[in-house]
This record gives C-alpha cells, sequence and structure tokens, in this order.
C-alpha cells in the first residue's frame, strides 16, 4: 500500500496538484523506497512525505515501527530535500513552506508531545539553520526534538563547568547550511552532533563530511550506536540510547577536551 500511496502521488503531481504523503517514517519512505527514488526524485515529481513516528521516541511499538534510519536513507537521494523541524510551530512552517517549494521533499517528526521553543515569529528559510545559543567553546549541531535537549545541556554546562556552547538548530539536513556549520567549526573549534537517529549516515555525518572537506574538528556523535530500537516509554528510550541531557553533557566534555590536544 505504501508503494502505491507513492504511485498515486506521483500522478496527482504530474497534473499540477502537490501531494502529501503521511505515513509512519518507517513504512514511507522505509517500505516504499525504491518508488520514492524513481517516481519522486529521478522524475523530480513535486511530492512530499510526511513521515511521522520517527525515531525511538514512538516507545511501545517497538523496533519494527521505530524509524532510526530514515534520515539517511532519504539525504542520499539526488534532487530531495529534507527538513527535520524542532517542535511543533516548526513544523507547521516546514509544511507549509515546502508546500511552496517545487520538488520532492521530506519532512520527519515524532509523534511524542514535545517541549515548543519557537513562536510564529521565530524566523524559518529551508537551508538556513538556526542560532538559538551563542557561545565560544563547543558547537553543538542538533535537529528534531533532540534541539531542547541541547539547549538544556548547553545551559547547564555553562554554569558548573564554564564551557559555553552555541546551539544550532540544523533543521535542514538537505540541502545542509554549509556557511552556519563552518562558521561554527572556526569559531568553537569542536563540534558535537544530536540527533534521533542511527550516529552512521545521518544529519551528524554530512556535518562530519563538511568538516572533513573545509574545516577539520574534533567531533562527536549522540545518537542511536549502531543497535536497532525496543520497546518502552519515550523518555526512557532517550535515555537508554544515549540521547538524553547527561549524555549531550558528556559528549561536549569530550570534544572539548580533544580540542585542546
Amino acid at each position: 500500500s505504501e508503494q502505491m500511496l507513492v504511485a498515486m502521488a506521483g500522478g496527482l503531481a504530474s497534473v499540477g496538484k502537490i501531494p502529501w504523503i503521511a505515513s509512519y517514517a518507517m513504512f514511507n519512505p522505509g517500505r516504499s523506497w525504491e518508488q520514492v527514488r524513481t517516481i519522486m526524485a529521478l522524475n523530480e515529481t513535486n511530492v512530499k512525505i510526511a513521515g511521522a513516528h520517527a525515531g525511538v521516541s514512538v516507545g511501545p511499538d517497538g523496533a519494527t515501527h521505530q524509524a532510526i534510519e530514515d534520515i539517511a536513507i532519504m539525504r542520499v537521494i539526488p534532487h530531495m530535500t529534507v527538513v527535520v523541524p524542532c517542535d511543533s510551530v516548526q513544523t507547521k512552517k516546514a509544511t507549509l513552506m515546502l508546500s511552496q517549494t517545487w520538488g520532492p521533499a521530506y519532512l520527519r517528526f515524532g509523534r511524542e508531545k514535545s517541549p515548543v521553543i519557537t513562536t510564529d515569529d521565530t524566523p524559518f528559510e529551508i537551508g538556513k539553520a538556526q542560532l538559538f545559543r551563542e557561545g565560544r567553546d563547543v558547537a553543538i549541531v542538533a535537529c528534531g526534538i533532540l534541539v531542547y535537549n541541547a539547549l538544556i545541556a548547553a545551559d547547564r554546562l555553562a554554569r558548573e563547568t564554564g564551557i559555553e556552547c552555541r546551539v544550532i538548530n540544523n533543521h535542514t539536513v538537505k540541502p545542509m547550511d554549509q556557511t552556519t556549520i563552518l562558521d561554527a567549526a572556526h569559531a568553537c573549534g569542536a563540534v558535537v552532533t544530536v540527533e534521533e537517529h542511527q550516529q552512521h549516515a545521518g544529519m551528524g555525518s554530512r556535518v562530519a563530511e563538511i568538516l572533513a572537506q573545509h574545516h577539520p574538528t574534533p567531533i562527536e556523535f549522540v545518537g542511536v550506536d549502531d543497535c536497532f530500537g525496543q520497546s518502552g516509554d519515550p523518555a526512557e528510550l532517550i535515555e537508554h540510547y544515549g540521547m538524553g541531557v547527561a549524555a549531550i553533557e558528556q559528549a561536549v566534555r569530550r570534544s572539548y577536551r580533544r580540542k585542546k590536544l
């Protein structure tokens, strides 16, 4: 059914409609990836995917329904835009903006209620990361609901250790804002990436690619470490898989020490 959903959306796009596909991220784009690649991207059709229930925070549904590889499989597809907003307000803005932007796109978000950290007046632009906190010691580059955890970790580190973190909401994984990433690397000299996704091949990997090519910088990754999810309470799963506030603080300390070597 997910494969046919993409095919039908492609047909609607061919006659001028702007179809949105809504499903669990695990199944769309997970199950329908070949159709997404061929119908949406290869033909550059104006189809959008709303991938809900992403990450381990879908909770009790367990590993079969927890999409923690979807950013990876979508960002490698040519012509595909990939957006991971930080809260519900930004998700609404991204939906409207992607609808007004030609081309295939993937909008990723979770199921659980999460803190709202932006307002209707907060600027939002596809492909332009947002500076949420100033800092000179370590740059935390985060996306999705974990931007909130990054901000909490940054405030706590400043109070307890004096380490001042720059926090960047890197909502557009593709095309990524290289200028903001490189400015942060130059200013801070150390980077931590934070995402509710596998550490491999996701947002953090793209940041590392940019740094490796343009400005090699010590970098640490916060995310799922090469394993599948499991059933559980969403907040407990975030902690279990090393994406909680304390885990971000530890990654910042490691990155900070490495830049001193």
